[in-house]
């Protein structure tokens, strides 16, 4: 067994885990799923809620925090929270009004908020005939394979983030904005958003956005709630910090495989039924978004699948700000991405047919966008593969393999 392991940490140490694009060079899954040491991540730890743990309140030492979040506390709408972090609402539909003041989405799809001032949700795209193309729970360690089958199709997504995703995997959330793709927040920890109070709800945002400025240099205006769990308190929230909120029409459910009945069959099904609705002219008026994700191999692997089928239905895939034609994704104005108009000038929507990779590296900023959009606040040390490498060997004495 240590003899396994000491190859394994020379494959470790033969790879390049200090850069963006080396990591993305990475073909061999079990590697590129290898933890490794981002400094900027490990120097900013003490300021950023535990990693994958619901975020409850402001860290005391973030002083820009919480100033940020008392400064919007008092004008928060007077909503109760519902139910709980993982979606139990058994104690709470029964007596809830069925009128639905809340502009509740979990409790009837609603997406014109009842609150005077707030947007309305983005459901679907205005250009005809067009799939808003997009992904969630990125970035995902094995995503390599997957981003190259989309680098060689020339195809931009949008990608909804997980703050904790981001800050275990920062040079993978750093290669989305590399080949060009828009980045939008997915919270901190993945939970049922209606459920948090006003100061952990700020924190499941916040820190998603202050992560991927750490990692990535840009600041994103978009979000989407897990599970779509959103009301008109949340949408404040969200608002107050920039975010736009993103839904769907159509669901893959390929998030929920072995789940509520749910088979691979049922997910192919929903695939099949997307691109006939496409035939029937039911998408002539306007385009559709459907929620896809970045989960897992299986959900990669199954829109890569489908990538042929949907390119040939649709005229256009887009990501969801091309769609909108909005040119400045975030923040920051040195990014830009095309108008819808430019950006079909310039990009197909019907597949290669000389394989299903890439070329193994990051295809570099992409047509799709202007300026840099990378801004990463600095390399990993040298000694990441290294450490990496150690732990392993360590980790099977400690074991007495």
């Amino acid at each position: 067994m240590i003899h396994l392991l000491l190859l394994l940490a020379a494959r470790v140490l033969a790879q390049d885990r200090t850069t963006e694009a080396g990591e993305a060079s990475i073909t061999d899954q079990t590697l590129e799923c290898t933890i490794y040491s981002y400094p900027p991540v490990v120097a900013a730890l003490n300021t950023f809620p535990p990693i994958w743990q619901p975020v409850m309140s402001v860290p005391t030492n973030d002083t820009v925090g919480r100033a940020k979040f008392l400064a919007m506390n008092a004008s928060i709408p007077n909503i109760p929270p519902k139910g709980t972090l993982t979606g139990d609402f058994s104690n709470f539909t029964p007596t809830y009004n069925t009128a639905d003041p809340d502009c509740w989405w979990t409790f009837h799809q609603c997406v014109t908020p009842k609150l005077s001032g707030l947007s309305m949700d983005i459901a679907n795209v205005p250009e005809p005939r067009t799939l808003g193309f997009g992904f969630d729970d990125g970035p995902n360690c094995s995503h390599n394979a997957f981003y190259d089958y989309l680098a060689e199709q020339e195809q931009k997504a949008t990608m909804f983030f997980i703050g904790s995703n981001v800050m275990d995997w920062p040079l993978e959330a750093q290669r989305a904005v590399s080949d060009g793709h828009e980045i939008c927040v997915h919270t901190w920890s993945h939970r049922y958003m209606t459920a948090f109070p006003n100061e952990g709800a700020f924190g499941e945002l916040y820190y998603t956005l202050q992560a991927i400025k750490l990692v990535t240099g840009v600041t994103p205006t978009c979000w989407r709630p897990p599970f779509g769990d959103v009301d008109d308190r949340i949408r404040y929230i969200a608002s107050q910090l920039g975010l736009e909120t993103i839904l769907w029409q159509y669901n893959s459910n390929d998030w929920e495989v072995g789940l509520n009945g749910v088979t691979t069959d049922t997910v192919q099904a929903n695939y099949d039924a997307l691109a006939a609705n496409v035939s029937a002219g039911l998408f002539d008026g306007a385009g559709v978004i459907m929620l896809t994700h970045e989960l897992n191999n299986y959900t990669m692997q199954t829109m890569i699948d489908n990538y042929p089928k949907l390119a040939t239905a649709f005229d256009h895939l887009v990501p969801i700000a091309v769609a909108q034609n909005k040119t400045q994704p975030y923040v920051e104005t040195n990014y830009t991405f095309q108008t819808f108009a430019s950006y079909i000038a310039n990009h197909t929507t019907k597949p290669s047919l000389n394989g299903s990779s890439g070329s193994g590296s990051s295809s570099g900023s992409g047509s799709q966008t202007t300026g840099t959009g990378s801004g990463s606040a600095g390399a990993v040390s040298g000694s990441t593969g290294l450490v990496a490498a150690l732990a392993l060997v360590l980790g099977a004495v400690a074991l007495g393999l």
